[in-house]
Parts: C-alpha cells; structure tokens; sequence
C-alpha cells in the first residue's frame, strides 16, 4: 500500500510539477481501504447529508440523523423512520427523499453494495446515480472513501477545483469543463491528486 503512495506522489509531481510544493508540505497521501459492506449504506447516507454543505453543519446534521434513526443508521432505520422525520433532523425534502429512495433501492436490489467491490467505476457510477437526489459528487466520495478506487476524478467537487486553482496560480477558480480533460495525464491515480488539491486548499488557509 505504501509502495502505491509513493509511486503515486512521484508520478503526479513528474507528471505535473506544480505538484510538487504541496507533495512536499503533505506528504504521502492516505492508504485506502475499502469499507465493509455493512458500512457501505451509512457511508452513502452521509455522502447525501454533506451535499453542498460546509463541514461543520453537515457534521451535525448527520449526527441527528443517526439519532434520528435509533442510533443505528442502515436500510431498515431509514425506511422506518420515514422523510418527514428526516426532515426534522435538518435535512432538506431532497435529501430525506434521496435517503427513503437509496433504501428501497437497496432493500429491492437495485443498488447491490455487495457487489460493488467487484464492478468497475461506471457500473457503481451507473447504479447508485439511479437513486434519485443522488448525483456524481456523491457518487465520486463513495467511490474514493468507501471503495477506496485510485482512480476517481471529482470534478464537480468545489474543493478540488479551488485546490487546482491554487496549485497552478489561476486568477479565477477553474470550472468543471476545464478541469474534466486535464486529468487525463494522470489516469491510474486522479484520486490522490484530487486528495492534494484538497491539500493545497488546506495549506492556503493555514498561511
């Protein structure tokens, strides 16, 4: 695992040299390891609760949620607790219905986290984009957090944009469009450079 961090910081900063101030103030990026799959629910849960929100606010949201749901979050508690409690735990009417949606389609078998450890990046993209409310974003954080998959390029992550921007020295934040194609140089590891634009964002407000 560590022999791939390596290899993946040397080739993002050969690939890429603006790179490499920030690999260097980083460091490795993160080992990943795919979560269990009785994990995998509540994972994809809170991926919809931090859908456009900042950290600190999501983090409490979610919070009631899980005592919301009993304490226990998985496709039983959501389904039983219903959207309109969910509603009152903070989430807005598209989350709490994109929550009641994931469990009838996993409790249906529609979306088979089984088996998402033996798909490929589309077919998981294509299964679980199905659920409605739910979008890439959410999508690309599960594959990269829960699936621990190298390879997930997050676009649509403002985050990662801004870290790019500021990596590169861009007066104005780069959009999706842009983004999207250059990460071609870097197929086999668009995970851990979308983890050091995050890292470049951390490091500038730090300063």
């Amino acid at each position: 695992m560590s022999s791939h961090r390596s290899d993946a910081a040397r080739l993002i900063a050969r690939r890429d040299s603006a790179f490499r101030d920030v690999i260097n103030r980083a460091g490795l990026p993160p080992a990943r390891r795919s979560a269990r799959v009785d994990e995998r629910f509540g994972h994809l849960v809170r991926s919809i609760v931090f859908q456009l929100l900042a950290t600190s606010a999501a983090n409490t949201i979610h919070a009631r949620v899980v005592e919301t749901c009993g304490g226990s979050v998985d496709v039983i508690s959501i389904l039983d607790t219903g959207p309109v409690t969910l509603k009152s735990a903070g989430l807005s009417r598209t989350k709490a219905e994109a929550m009641i949606d994931l469990a009838q389609h996993v409790h249906d078998g529609r979306v088979r986290l089984a088996r998402h450890g033996y798909m490929s990046d589309e077919e998981v993209l294509a299964e679980v984009t199905a659920v409605r409310g739910i979008g890439p974003w959410t999508a690309h954080m599960y594959l990269m957090h829960t699936l621990a998959r190298t390879d997930v390029w997050p676009v649509g992550d403002y985050g990662v944009r801004n870290g790019w921007s500021i990596v590169h020295g861009l007066d104005e934040t780069i959009s999706e469009r842009d983004l999207a194609p250059l990460g071609e140089r870097f197929v086999g590891v668009r995970s851990e450079v979308a983890w050091y634009c995050w890292e470049a964002v951390h490091l500038a407000r730090a300063k």
